[in-house]
């Protein structure tokens, strides 16, 4: 294989890699074990406001974690040893779910908030390998083949593991919640054996690695990260694209992480929202694909506003949902957008953003995705607790998606060069 080609395919094996946690644990199992399982006894407004909190808190974490890591990492070359690091972190709380006894619902939080929190430290470093293992012209496809390959493999074991829990006789299981914990055991094996492709093949990028102490560095990152906040405020154009992602990838990670809480609350079985992920994984593994092939002709700009729309318009038919079928088709609609919105915006940013200074720039960007992923939770479980009715928490999410197209809209996108 072209070496090229090989780093790639490499890189993007990591979304195959960790793209099980976020399907299996965050958006699957995670939400119907905590609530039935648990936190028995608790009533549905409590256990969204808990998990909602949880996630917002989580994110609140990463969101001043990422940009100083980000610049330490440009200054001592760690973007994959840190990647990797806060893999194994990750890991070991995933496997850590399996063993938390039904009631201690705190301890489940918990494992759950660093979990979260390992695995969005580690793409904050993934993504800033991204211009290092892609051309500029290639940056699209890079990056919309690691979705297509994390939906793919996400879907992949979480079939399996949706299989296990349908029939645990057959994997010689006791009942349901034995195969959810062997589900989290499963995750936590196949993320870590998984990124071997990148450990391998994905070289650390070459940068003048500074000599100074940790603690000189902590302070030139606070001091770099000034400088970085005031160079974009002269940089308009970028500034403008980061104040729309904040505001419309808000809504996508909302309905990522809550969507399944939603569908229980207002009444669903947990096969039936089960099955409309697997929907989602699997029709999202071409389509993240195949966003990543009309950029050349559409641009990149054009197809994130489009995927955007398509959004606005599904929360306002979630709450009109009153059968499974329902359910289903919006879970295909999703599956449809959820993969571009994602791939083409890491693409448009990378390309807009000094190749340099990709640690500090991605660590910005993250900061801005998780900053993004406190206030969506925060507006679904403020409006339950609110109104007492699932369905209201949803719609505040429509004026997020609106204002972020409208200010995305603004943004001139960078040509790429032949």
């Amino acid at each position: 294989m072209n070496p090229q080609k090989k780093k790639i395919y490499s890189w993007a094996f990591y979304d195959w890699a960790n793209s099980t946690y976020s399907t299996t644990v965050m958006a699957g199992f995670f939400p119907v074990f905590f609530k039935n399982f648990w936190s028995q006894g608790a009533d549905a407004v409590t256990t969204t406001a808990r998990l909602g909190t949880a996630i917002s808190i989580s994110s609140l974490v990463v969101a001043l974690m990422s940009p100083t890591l980000g610049v330490m990492a440009d200054l001592r070359g760690f973007k994959k040893l840190l990647c990797l690091g806060f893999m194994v972190l990750g890991v070991l709380c995933c496997a850590w779910m399996a063993f938390i006894p039904a009631g201690d619902w705190w301890n489940a939080i918990v494992a759950y908030g660093v979990a979260m929190l390992a695995f969005n430290a580690s793409c904050v470093f993934y993504e800033a390998l991204l211009p290092f293992v892609a051309e500029p012209e290639d940056l699209d496809y890079a990056s919309s083949l690691g979705y297509s390959l994390g939906y793919l493999g996400g879907g992949i074991l979480f079939l399996l593991n949706v299989i296990m829990y349908l029939k645990p006789e057959i994997f010689g299981l006791k009942d349901g919640v034995q195969a959810v914990q062997v589900s989290f055991i499963s995750v936590a094996l196949w993320w870590f054996v998984f990124s071997y492709p990148l450990a391998k093949n994905v070289p650390e990028p070459e940068v003048l690695v500074s000599k100074e102490s940790i603690w000189r560095l902590t302070l030139q990152s606070v001091r770099t990260l000034a400088a970085t906040f005031k160079k974009l405020l002269l940089e308009k154009n970028l500034l403008i694209f980061m104040i729309a992602y904040w505001l419309y990838i808000d809504g996508v990670y909302t309905v990522m992480t809550m969507a399944v809480d939603f569908g229980i609350s207002i009444g669903f079985e947990a096969k039936d929202l089960i099955a409309a992920l697997l929907i989602t994984q699997f029709v999202g593994f071409p389509a993240a694909y195949y966003f990543g092939t009309i950029t050349k002709r559409w641009g990149t700009k054009g197809p994130i506003l489009f995927c955007i729309l398509i959004y606005a318009i599904t929360v306002i038919l979630a709450t009109m949902m009153s059968q499974a079928w329902h359910f289903y088709l919006l879970a295909t609609v999703i599956g449809l957008v959820q993969g571009g919105v994602q791939a083409l915006s890491r693409s448009l940013f990378a390309r807009m953003s000094p190749k340099e200074y990709s640690g500090e720039y991605f660590g910005l960007f993250n900061l801005v995705g998780r900053f993004a992923s406190i206030l969506g939770p925060l507006f679904v479980a403020f409006g339950v607790t609110v109104t007492g009715n699932s369905r209201m928490g949803m719609l505040g999410l429509l004026v997020l998606f609106i204002s972020g197209g409208w200010l995305l809209a603004l943004v001139k996108e960078p040509r790429v060069k032949a």
